[in-house]
């Protein structure tokens, strides 16, 4: 059985093994494959208002973050990233971390949830987010340099909470 809870300074080793491996493919997220250890700890642990981590058997399968999407008069729309250990894709992990990290939004009393660089070619992320509710609202025309496609196209998806 998989559990959320607040990631600790303590599971960084586990987290940026997760990160690391992500960053490297070059394939879902904008960071460098070269982003180091102490700019993913920055990212990840304090930028965020609150990080998780997703723990079967004691081992970190996933994490995610929330922080506000904007400043200030945009700080009522929330932001988050997930990240899932590879070979525990395809278990409902992801699932289980946007479904807990809906629910954290609402309790830190953000209105909406924004994921702003969803890589159009992670087809498996996206039919997850709008199983999950949320909806594409914009394109960004070859916004991500993907290592294997080269540039290709991100989606804006937009979920409101208070429906």
């Amino acid at each position: 059985m998989t559990e959320i809870r607040r990631a600790e300074t303590e599971d960084f080793d586990q987290i940026w093994t997760i990160l690391h491996e992500a960053f490297l493919k070059g394939n879902t997220y904008a960071f460098s494959p070269d982003t180091s250890r102490e700019e993913a700890f920055h990212l990840w642990l304090e930028m965020p208002i609150a990080t998780y981590v997703a723990v079967e058997n004691g081992l970190l399968v996933g994490t995610y973050f929330l922080k506000p999407n904007q400043p200030d008069l945009g700080s009522h729309v929330c932001n988050a990233g997930y990240v899932v250990r590879s070979n525990a894709r395809g278990k409902g992990t992801g699932r289980l971390m946007c479904e807990h990290s809906l629910k954290e939004a609402s309790k830190y009393g953000f209105k909406a949830m924004q994921y702003n660089f969803v890589v159009s070619t992670n087809q498996v992320a996206i039919e997850l987010w709008e199983k999950c509710g949320f909806d594409i609202v914009g394109t960004l025309n070859k916004a991500f340099n993907h290592m294997e496609y080269g540039l290709v196209d991100v989606f804006i998806m937009y979920q409101w909470l208070h429906k």
